[in-house]
């Protein structure tokens, strides 16, 4: 495919420009001049039509296939949501304007969908208080972090440490680390969970917190749950709950209840508002009540006449941690959803993404290997150790996908697990869409043993081939050059 700079011919336009109906009333500085004309391709309106329309078709999207990636960001997002977000009523709300005199009583719509959606994620996760501000999972941790931080400032300590299993996401410890504290990693038994005798040997009263994802990164809940937080607890160390994958536990169990005392929920994920492409996500915070009095401000609240209003003075708040109120398009789409479901739909939800990942696990784990053979939540992770034997490695059984139409697993996490596949179906896909895709993984492992170069040659039919990976990352060439 062409890039748009190599179509067109040189005086070529696609607009026509009217004629300025003022007077100039002053010269335009010729400082301020440009001295050549910019490099803009010169085609008409049809090309220009085309090239966009044919960039779109080369964009890989729930829209158009399956999307059995495992990850932090959920694949679906109903089309009804849509359309609530883009209510005028809601986008022509200017940010600032619950901060002027009298203006929140301009946007009480808006600030009841913040505090509502507050009150809905505490009944779901056990949890006494939320802020809606953090951007993203991460940025949810890295607040969870510092309200653990002020937590134990206020109580007179300053502890060193916090726990994380080796199978955690990366950006658990990153997390950490940034709020100041010193990572401790107990690694994962032969068992799959995390190594309960280590955790009790490294558990001492310098640690902060312990940083779990429940279920964890294998796609396993860890029965030593209560344990794991009685025993932080009683050294005086918090529980910090990683909710990427709360969608395998909506309506069954609650964090809180287990004995976490901080929770982020990545509502791109579990309420069906997904943020491909880097942004907009939104990574909620829910504390118990010991650590509500440290939540960011502003704090929206209702007065008893039933109004809502910012509330801003909170001695012991860590303080603004983004700007407004967070990203409130997706957590007006997840209110939405949630309002759809009900309690009913969200617990149905959670079923359809445990069974689908099942599914998936029974039909492949002959074909592949299965590092902890055991029911899983809702992804299953496989390992292609055995067909790397053959010289077919994970990241070749994914480009083959791509030639087969399918946005391929993850690859190579968690890192515990050698030439690791992670397969997250979700709760929205039919038993038929994921029958062919089992049937195209089923063959990869048929080739892998029969002919294993059509595996690794793959993609063979897309218009980016094998790249040199590496040098791609580090040495970047994205601006067209003229010959």
């Amino acid at each position: 495919m062409k890039l748009i700079f190599e179509k067109g011919k040189p005086g070529r336009r696609g607009f026509t420009q009217a004629r300025a109906d003022v007077p100039e009333v002053k010269p335009i500085d010729k400082r301020c001049v440009r001295k050549d004309m910019p490099r803009l391709a010169s085609v008409s309106e049809l090309d220009v039509i085309r090239h966009y329309s044919g960039l779109s078709r080369l964009n890989y999207s729930v829209d158009t296939n399956f999307y059995p990636l495992g990850s932090c960001t959920m694949k679906y997002n109903p089309k009804f949501t849509e359309r609530i977000a883009s209510l005028e009523g809601f986008t022509g709300v200017h940010p600032l304007l619950p901060q002027l005199s009298g203006g929140g009583m301009l946007a009480q719509g808006s600030l009841e969908v913040l505090y509502e959606t507050e009150r809905l994620l505490a009944e779901i996760t056990g949890m006494n208080a939320f802020t809606m501000q953090p951007m993203a999972g991460a940025h949810g941790e890295l607040t969870g972090n510092m309200l653990i931080a002020a937590y134990h400032k206020a109580n007179g300590s300053r502890r060193k440490y916090v726990i994380v299993p080796d199978s955690s996401h990366g950006t658990n410890p990153a997390s950490a680390a940034i709020a100041g504290y010193e990572v401790i990693v107990i690694k994962t038994a032969a068992d799959g969970y995390m190594d309960l005798e280590e955790y009790k040997k490294r558990m001492n009263n310098d640690v902060a917190a312990v940083m779990l994802t429940c279920p964890d990164t294998l796609g396993l809940f860890n029965p030593h749950i209560k344990e794991i937080s009685d025993i932080a607890h009683k050294a005086g160390a918090l529980m910090y709950y990683d909710g990427a994958n709360l969608n395998a536990m909506l309506g069954k169990c609650r964090p809180g209840d287990i004995g976490f005392d901080v929770v982020h929920i990545n509502l791109h994920k579990t309420f069906a508002t997904p943020h491909g492409g880097g942004g907009p996500g939104a990574g909620p915070v829910g504390v118990g009540e010991k650590l509500a009095d440290f939540l960011p401000i502003p704090r929206v609240v209702r007065h008893a006449d039933g109004t809502f209003a910012l509330d801003y003075h909170r001695h012991k708040s860590i303080g603004y941690i983004a700007p407004f109120y967070g990203n409130f398009g997706v957590i007006l789409k997840a209110y939405a959803y949630m309002l759809f479901l009900g309690k009913e739909g969200l617990i149905e939800a959670a079923e359809a993404a445990v069974l689908n990942a099942n599914y998936c696990l029974s039909r492949l784990k002959d074909h592949y290997d299965l590092p902890y053979d055991k029911r899983c939540m809702h992804e299953c992770v496989f390992s292609a150790a055995r067909q790397a034997l053959g010289g077919v490695h994970a990241i070749d059984i994914a480009k083959y996908l791509i030639d087969k139409g399918y946005h391929p697993p993850t690859v190579y996490f968690p890192l515990i697990v050698k030439e690791a596949l992670m397969i997250e179906p979700t709760e929205t896909e039919s038993k038929e869409t994921m029958d062919e895709f089992i049937d195209t993984m089923i063959e990869i492992a048929r080739l892998a043993k029969e002919n294993p170069s059509a595996v690794t040659q793959a993609p063979l039919h897309m218009p980016v081939k094998r790249l040199d990976e590496t040098k791609a990352a580090r040495e970047p060439n994205l601006r067209w050059q003229p010959q």
